[in-house]
């Protein structure tokens, strides 16, 4: 699976990204997964955000909570399955898409136009595949969308904060059939959301995951 990707493999490059809706305002919106009305969102935001003197500074506090104290469920051996950014902050758990949902909640609440973006990623013989969940961020002054992993680091893995530059936790690996999807979506995808939402532990999430989008 690819949680036990070896490290040497752990590399990123940049690609181009193509916004799925041409508006921007539908990277800010509020929905039922990204749910950044709820009070919980709000107050998370609001104290990240007392310390921030800058849109920067502020998405780089809510990218490394996200990715620092929100454990990742496979890593901690956690069987929960969040889905809603509320729950996944509530409850400190959840899975790759689940942290995206989180982080992409806590940047649109304070005005960060936010994309959920999404990676194939397999074995190295091309098995396995399953849909990787990540987020690309627009800052003001930047040129452009940013892609950002915060799945949460571990050894092998070291993802950071880089508008600039790519920091991922994975970086595809075509000769394996895997995928940068370069489609920036306003909300989950929906076959990802299906498995997400029928799963009622992550064993069972784990087998019922898309392999494609």
């Amino acid at each position: 699976m690819i949680d036990f990707r070896p490290a040497a493999y752990l590399r990123s490059t940049a690609m181009e990204l193509i916004q799925e809706k041409p508006d921007l305002a539908a990277y800010l919106a509020a929905d039922d997964v990204v749910d950044h009305e709820h009070p919980l969102v709000r107050e998370t935001a609001a104290r990240l955000r007392a310390p921030a003197p800058d849109a920067y500074a502020y998405a780089k506090a809510a990218y490394e909570f996200v990715r620092d104290a929100i454990p990742h469920s496979h890593d901690a051996g956690d069987m929960r399955v969040t889905w809603r950014a509320s729950d996944v902050i509530a409850r400190r758990t959840g899975i790759c898409h689940a942290k995206a949902h989180a982080l992409a909640a806590l940047l649109r609440a304070e005005g960060v136009p936010t994309a959920l973006c999404y990676q194939r990623l397999a074995d190295d013989d091309g098995s396995n595949a399953v849909i990787h969940g990540l987020v690309a961020v627009r800052l003001p002054g930047r040129g452009g969308w940013a892609r950002q992993d915060p799945r949460g680091n571990r050894p092998g893995v070291d993802a950071q904060f880089s508008p600039d530059g790519e920091r991922l936790a994975f970086a595809v690996r075509p000769e394996f059939s895997e995928v940068d999807y370069p489609v920036l979506y306003a909300a989950p995808h929906p076959v990802v959301l299906r498995a997400l939402r029928a799963a009622p532990d992550r064993p069972y999430l784990w087998r019922t995951l898309p392999g494609a989008l």
